[in-house]
C-alpha cells in the first residue's frame, strides 16, 4: 500500500513467524527505503519491482538491495548520448525542489562531466517557476533539462511562452510519463492559452524508461512481449487503465524470473560446497553471499527487455526518446544502455531546420586593414623611396660643385638614405594577417620598429645636425666675432653617429629585454542580422610588449625633445649667413614640417590604434609627406640651380667662362661688402669724434696764445702751426680737412702700421702734449 508504516509491521510478522524467509520483495519507493535498510540485519536480500528511487542506489545504506525497476537516473545516460549526438557541451536544468529530481541531477552532473559536457546554469523552485525561468533567459540557457511533476510542468511553460524560451534557439527535455495531453490540461493555476501552451512545448524532447520490450523477440519464459500483454489482460479481465501498477506488470514478472534464475545458480554453487538453500538462516551470511552473486550477475531477456543490474543493484534498461512534433508524441530512437547501443529512426525535426546551437556560437573575424588604402599608401611611398635614390644620385654625382659641397653633401646623402628607410617601413606597417601568418609577425614587428627608428635618426639627425652647428658657430655675438670656431666635418659626421648610435642601443635592450609579439585586441561582440544563434567577435592584431608604455614613453620623449629643440634651434638661425652650411635655411623648413607632423601624429596614432585604416593612415601618410616635404626643401632647389645656371661643371670649366668666376659666389660675396661697408663706416664715425677733440684743443692752444700776445707784444708767433691753418688765431680751423698730413694720418686706415716719421712728428707731439 506504499505505506512505510504497515510495511514495517508487516516485516516483523514475516521474520518473527515461520517459514525462514530467504528475500524480500517490496514494491513502491518509500516501503523498500525502510525494508533495504533493515535488511541487512537479518541477511535478508531484498528484490524491488517498483521502487525509481535515485536514492535506493546508495550501496552504503542498502548493501543487498535490487530492483528491476530502473532507476529514475536511468535517463540521464540516455540525455547524455543526445547531447553528444547532437554536439551540445553546455547544459542548462531547472528543477522542482524535491528529494527525486535534486539526486537524479546531482547524478546528471556527474555524467556529463565524465563525458566532458558541462552543467553552466543550474535553477530550482518550490512553487513559483517565474524567476528561474528569467534567469535561464539570462544567462542564454540553450539545451535545457526540466525535472518536475506534471502540474508544476504546466507553470514552467506557462512563464516560457512569457519569456520567449522557446522556438529554433531552444530544446528542452522533460520526463516521458506526463499524459499525452498534459499541456492541453485547463490549469486554474496559469493564465495562458492552450494554444500559448501548444506554441511553447512545440519540439521538445522526453525520455522515459521502457517497461515493455518494443522488439518481437521471445523471452527466457518462451513469450514474446505482446504475447505476455494479452495473457495478462485475459487474466485481469478488466480495462488495464482501471488497474493500477499495470506498466509495471512486466517489471513484477521479470523480477519473479530474476528470483528463480537467481535460486537455481545458488543452489548449484552451494552443492559444491555441500549446503542446500533449506539450511538458510537469518545468522547465515554465506549463503546471502551466495544469493547476492548469483542476482548481481542476472542477465536474460525478459518480456521487459534485456534484464540485467549495475553496480548499484539498478536495472538496466531501455529508454524510449520521444519528441513532440505538430502537438503529438512521435518516437524518435530507443538507447540501450547497458549495450551503449542508440536505436534511431532519424524523423526528429527541428524548427529551425537542424538542431540548434547550445549557445550562442562566437566567429572570430579579424579586422584587416583596407587594401585599397594600403595599396594606395604603397604607391606613394614607392614613389618617394624613387624620389630619394634619385636625389641621392644626383648629390653624388655632383659632388664636386662647390655650391653642393659647401651644403655638406655627406649629410643630405643620410638625409636621403634615412628618409628612404622610413619610406620603407611603411610597407610592413601596412601588413596583417590578411598577409602573414602568426608566426612571422614578430618579425614583421621588429621590421617596422628598426626601418622607423634608424630611418628618422639619419634623416631627422642630419638636418638637426646642420641646425645645431650653424647655431653653435654662427651666432655669437658680436664682441665674440673674432672667437669664431673652425666648421669641421667629423663634428657634423660625430652629431649624426651619436644620435644613430642612440637609438641602435636603445632598439637593441628593447628588442632583447622585451620584445615585440603579436597581440590580439578583442571589440565588443556583434550580431549578424541573418543567424541568431552566431556572435562575431572582432578581433584586431597588435605589436607590443610587456611594458610597451614605457619603451614609449622613452623613443618619443627622446624623440619629441629633438623636434622641439630643432624648431627653436630653426627659428634662432634663420637669419644667419654662412657659406660652410649654404642650405641651412631649407634645413629649417624642413624641420619645421617634419616636428608638425609627427608631433601630431604620435598621440593621434595612439588614441586611434584600435581604428586599423585610421591608424595606418595617420601613420604612414605622415611618413610619405614628411620624407616628400624632406627631399623636395633640400634637393629640388639644388637641383633647379645647377640646371638654369650650368653651375654642374667643374670649377675649371667654370672659370673659363667671361664673369663666370664672379657669379659662383655672387650672393655671397655681396652680403660680404655690405657688411664690410658697414664696418668702416663705424671707424670713420669714431675718427672723425677723435679728429673733433683735437680741433678743440687747437682753439683752446690759439687763443692761449692770443692772450700771450697781448701782454707781449715783442715776442713772435709760434710758428708750429701746419701751413693749412688760418694765420689768425681768432678764426676758426675748418671742421674736417683730410689733405692736411695729420688727419690724413690719423683717419688712414693703416694708420696703425705707419711710423711716427710717416707724419710731422712736431705736430703729433703738439696735439698729444
Amino acid at each position: 500500500q506504499c505505506d512505510p508504516g504497515q510495511a514495517t509491521k508487516y516485516l516483523y510478522e514475516l521474520l518473527y513467524n515461520d517459514p525462514i524467509k530467504i528475500i524480500l520483495m517490496p514494491g513502491c519507493s518509500s516501503v523498500s527505503t525502510l525494508v533495504a535498510e533493515a535488511a541487512r540485519m537479518w541477511n535478508l536480500i531484498v528484490l524491488s519491482y517498483g521502487s525509481s528511487s535515485p536514492a535506493l542506489s546508495n550501496r552504503q545504506r542498502f548493501p543487498t538491495f535490487f530492483r528491476t525497476h530502473p532507476s529514475a537516473t536511468l535517463h540521464n545516460p540516455t540525455r547524455v548520448q543526445l547531447f553528444k549526438k547532437w554536439g551540445w557541451t553546455k547544459i542548462a536544468t531547472i528543477q522542482q525542489t524535491t528529494e527525486v529530481f535534486t539526486s537524479t541531477l546531482d547524478d546528471l552532473d556527474q555524467r556529463v562531466k565524465e563525458a566532458g559536457l558541462e552543467i553552466t546554469f543550474r535553477q530550482s523552485f518550490f512553487s513559483d517557476p517565474a524567476a528561474p525561468v528569467r534567469n535561464l533567459k539570462r544567462q542564454d540557457a540553450r539545451i535545457i533539462v526540466g525535472l518536475f511533476y506534471e502540474t508544476e510542468a504546466r507553470k514552467v511553460f506557462c512563464e516560457v511562452y512569457k519569456e520567449k524560451l522557446y522556438g529554433k534557439k531552444y530544446v528542452w527535455f522533460l520526463i516521458g510519463w506526463y499524459a499525452d495531453n498534459w499541456f492541453r490540461i485547463k490549469d486554474p493555476a496559469i493564465n495562458c492559452t492552450e494554444a500559448e501552451m501548444a506554441e511553447a512545448v512545440e519540439g521538445h524532447v522526453t525520455t522515459e524508461i521502457v517497461m515493455l520490450n518494443p522488439e518481437n523477440t521471445r523471452s527466457i519464459s518462451n513469450m514474446t512481449s505482446q504475447e505476455f500483454i494479452e495473457k495478462l489482460q485475459k487474466r485481469l479481465g478488466k480495462n488495464p487503465e482501471e488497474t493500477g501498477g499495470f506498466q509495471e506488470a512486466p517489471l513484477a514478472y521479470d523480477a519473479i524470473w530474476a528470483l528463480a534464475l537467481a535460486l537455481n545458480k545458488t543452489s548449484a554453487e552451494l552443492v559444491k560446497k555441500g549446503l542446500r538453500l533449506e539450511d538458510f538462516n537469518y545468522n547465515n551470511k554465506n549463503i546471502t553471499d551466495e544469493i547476492y552473486r548469483a542476482l548481481n550477475s542476472s542477465a536474460f531477456e525478459g518480456v521487459s527487455g534485456h534484464v540485467v543490474f549495475d553496480a548499484s543493484g539498478s536495472r538496466m534498461a531501455w529508454t524510449l526518446i520521444e519528441q513532440l512534433q505538430g502537438g503529438v508524441y512521435k518516437k524518435i530512437g530507443y538507447y540501450d544502455s547497458t549495450k551503449d547501443n542508440l536505436s534511431w529512426y532519424n524523423n526528429d525535426k527541428w524548427i529551425g531546420g537542424a538542431p540548434p546551437a547550445d549557445y550562442t556560437k562566437v566567429i572570430t573575424t579579424f579586422r584587416f586593414l583596407s587594401q585599397k588604402l594600403f595599396i594606395s599608401v604603397s604607391v606613394l611611398a614607392s614613389l618617394g623611396i624613387l624620389l630619394a635614390i634619385i636625389c641621392l644620385a644626383f648629390n653624388i654625382y655632383n659632388g664636386h660643385v662647390r655650391y653642393i659641397q659647401n651644403s655638406q653633401p655627406y649629410l643630405n646623402n643620410m638625409t636621403a638614405v634615412g628618409c628612404t628607410l622610413a619610406l620603407a617601413a611603411v610597407f610592413p606597417l601596412g601588413l596583417d594577417g590578411y598577409h602573414i601568418g602568426p608566426g612571422l609577425f614578430p618579425f614583421v614587428c621588429q621590421a617596422r620598429l628598426w626601418l622607423l627608428g634608424l630611418g628618422f635618426s639619419l634623416a631627422y639627425g642630419s638636418m638637426f645636425t646642420k641646425i645645431w652647428w650653424v647655431h653653435t658657430v654662427f651666432t655669437k655675438k658680436e664682441e665674440k666675432k673674432e672667437k669664431r670656431k673652425t666648421l669641421e666635418p667629423w663634428k657634423l659626421y660625430a652629431t649624426v653617429g651619436l644620435l644613430v648610435g642612440l637609438d641602435v642601443v636603445t632598439l637593441i635592450i628593447w628588442q632583447i629585454v622585451d620584445p615585440l609579439h603579436r597581440t590580439i585586441e578583442e571589440f565588443t561582440k556583434e550580431e549578424p542580422k541573418t543567424d541568431t544563434d552566431v556572435s562575431i567577435l572582432p578581433q584586431l592584431e597588435h605589436c607590443s610588449s610587456t611594458k610597451m608604455n614605457t619603451w614609449l614613453g622613452i623613443f618619443y620623449g627622446f624623440k619629441g625633445l629633438l623636434l622641439l629643440l630643432g624648431i627653436f634651434l630653426a627659428y634662432e638661425t634663420k637669419s644667419v649667413s654662412t657659406e660652410k652650411i649654404n642650405d641651412h635655411r631649407a634645413v629649417g623648413m624642413a624641420i619645421y614640417n617634419v616636428a608638425v607632423l609627427c608631433l601630431i601624429t604620435a598621440p593621434v596614432t595612439m588614441i586611434l590604434s584600435s581604428q586599423q585604416d585610421a591608424a595606418f593612415a595617420f601613420a604612414s601618410l605622415a611618413v610619405v609627406f614628411s620624407s616628400y616635404i624632406t627631399l623636395v626643401v633640400l634637393f629640388v632647389p639644388k637641383m633647379r640651380r645647377l640646371i638654369t645656371r650650368g653651375e654642374w661643371q667643374s670649377e675649371q670649366q667654370d672659370t673659363m667662362k667671361t664673369g663666370s668666376s664672379t657669379n659662383n659666389n655672387e650672393e655671397e660675396k655681396s652680403r660680404l661688402l655690405e657688411k664690410e661697408n658697414r664696418e668702416l663706416e663705424k671707424i670713420i664715425a669714431e675718427k672723425e669724434e677723435r679728429v673733433s677733440e683735437l680741433r678743440q684743443q687747437l682753439q683752446d692752444r690759439q687763443q692761449l696764445r692770443s692772450r700771450r700776445r697781448s701782454s707781449n707784444p715783442s715776442r713772435e708767433a709760434d710758428n708750429h702751426f701746419s701751413p693749412g691753418l688760418s694765420a689768425t688765431p681768432a678764426t676758426p680751423a675748418p671742421f674736417y680737412q683730410p689733405n692736411l698730413p695729420l688727419v690724413r694720418c690719423l683717419v688712414s686706415e693703416q694708420a696703425d702700421k705707419l711710423g711716427r716719421a710717416n707724419c710731422d712728428g712736431s705736430r703729433v707731439h703738439l696735439l698729444y702734449k
